[in-house]
């Protein structure tokens, strides 16, 4: 049985970053060194980094998965400048906002949103997306009374009783149900979007809620020292991004995990646990069986596969916890990228992309304008445009084939842009079963996991499945699970080892 060394033997199972970021912080833990705690990662696929991956396409930059993380979480941007490398973050250019695609025109989104809330809703009818009815009704936000009951209402719930249905379908449901390729009327408001539900219940009113944060956030850029960062070369010095990437794509964050990993963690691709031995006897340790014929042993063992994933895996260990896990359901999608010459687009490009309205005859559901988000992603006389589809409940088309997808995208870019020239570029990815739903009753799932495996001692889950699907909350959660598999090996004088269950 393999590694045979003396000191406690941790395996984390999936390659992602929320995996990468426990083996990193496993590894330059500096009570796990001295205590010579060992590390094995094993991915089942051939390269680590789960949905980040950047590639480079006839001198276009490629993101095949997220293109960027929130500045204003600061796990992600910790982590570049504790690998050395914040010189490359860059932000999105400056000044420039989104489109709403509504009834075959591409409508600009006006300054004033929080979170999807309309702090100005008459601004929503200048660029005609609501009625002055429809703002009117929007308006009596400021008036209602906040909800008394507290049962876990879907997102989309909360926003129509708060906003009106308009609001949502053509403004707050695709940007944000789009962070999770879901449907707003289906996602768990306290689990996806706590904020909101905070809002309503400190400020009643969304919309003041909404003026209130954004007086916060002039307050923070107004102080140099509280900026999350800065652009690189995509705009004026000193100003401020909201959303960071880094100059050579996400794909950099990792091979420089990667890079602080050798010599540090054992790193097993391209080889899958087949199935897990819990504890027995006086026997503290797992014991990991791979599909490749070896054995391992795991002192502690941190799980950031998907939900579905680890229930196979946990099922003869906690058949409650693995049912549980099950009731986290995913969603598919696709990326489809295309490169065009700039003269053959009429459109300005002057915003980071469009999202899609519900309800709009189209099959994606946004698309970014890579390089006018981002500097240095294309050579100057090319443009980069990003497609996306599939969501929850309309997942279907991510089976389709390449010249399907690809048609697909060209026709709605067609019909939205009056583009029609043919690419010069063309890039297709998909992403089956990876966008996770945090349904009515997801953080109940939670602590019956939890509870499930609370005799399951020095054993961790972490990941998009669980509690947020971002780069920086993955990343979180891998640093949350690494420390409490480490407190429970390696405790602290005069504290006592404790199970391990998911992270919160």
């Amino acid at each position: 049985m393999w590694p045979t060394s003396p000191g406690p033997h941790v395996v984390i199972v999936g390659g992602g970053i929320a995996g990468l970021a426990a083996a990193h912080a496993l590894a330059t833990d500096e009570r796990g060194r001295a205590a010579g705690i060992a590390c094995t990662l094993v991915e089942a696929e051939d390269r680590v980094g789960g949905k980040l991956r950047t590639e480079v396409v006839d001198g276009c930059l490629v993101e095949c998965g997220p293109d960027s993380f929130l500045a204003t979480k600061p796990w992600a941007r910790d982590l570049c400048v504790a690998l050395g490398f914040q010189d490359r973050l860059v932000g999105t250019r400056p000044g420039r906002g989104v489109y709403v695609a509504y009834r075959g025109r591409l409508r600009p989104l006006p300054d004033g949103l929080a979170l999807g809330v309309p702090t100005r809703p008459s601004a929503l009818v200048r660029v005609g997306l609501l009625s002055p009815g429809e703002a009117l009704r929007a308006a009596a936000d400021l008036v209602l009374p906040r909800r008394a009951a507290t049962d876990d209402e879907p997102v989309g719930r909360l926003l129509r009783r708060r906003l009106g249905a308009a609001v949502v379908d053509r403004v707050a449901a695709p940007l944000l149900a789009g962070i999770y390729a879901g449907d707003a009327d289906a996602l768990s408001a306290q689990a996806a979007f706590p904020q909101l539900c905070q809002w309503e219940r400190r400020h009643r009113s969304l919309i003041l809620a909404g003026l209130a944060q954004q007086r916060r956030g002039a307050t923070r850029q107004a102080r140099p020292a509280d900026r999350p960062a800065q652009e690189g070369d995509g705009g004026p010095p000193g100003a401020a991004s909201v959303f960071l990437s880094l100059a050579g794509g996400m794909g950099e964050l990792v091979a420089a995990l990667l890079a602080a990993l050798r010599g540090r963690v054992q790193v097993l691709r391209g080889v899958a646990v087949a199935r897990i031995a819990p504890p027995a006897g006086r026997e503290l340790a797992y014991t990991l069986h791979l599909d490749d014929g070896r054995v391992l042993r795991a002192d502690g063992l941190v799980l950031t596969v998907p939900a579905f994933a680890a229930a196979g895996l946990l099922a003869p260990l906690s058949p409650a916890a693995a049912a549980a896990l099950r009731q986290v359901p995913y969603a598919s999608t696709a990326a489809v990228t295309l490169a065009y010459r700039r003269d053959a687009v009429a459109h300005p490009l002057d915003g980071h992309g469009f999202v899609v309205a519900r309800d709009e005859p189209l099959a994606i559901t946004a698309c970014t304008w890579v390089s006018s988000k981002w500097p240095h992603r294309a050579p100057p006389e090319l443009v980069l445009l990003r497609c996306y589809l599939g969501r929850a409940g309309a997942d279907a088309i991510v089976g389709a084939d390449d010249a399907t997808l690809v048609d697909t995208a060209r026709r709605d870019l067609r019909a939205v842009m009056g583009l029609d020239a043919s690419p010069r570029l063309v890039h297709v990815v998909r992403w089956p079963r990876a966008m996770p739903q945090y349904l009515p009753g997801h953080l109940d799932r939670l602590a019956a996991i939890e509870a499930a495996l609370a005799p399951l001692p020095r054993l961790a889950l972490a990941g998009a499945g669980y509690r947020g699907v971002g780069v920086p909350d993955c990343i979180r959660q891998g640093q949350e699970a690494a420390a409490r598999v480490l407190a429970a090996l390696v405790p602290r004088p005069g504290t006592a080892p404790a199970p391990l269950t998911p992270t919160r």
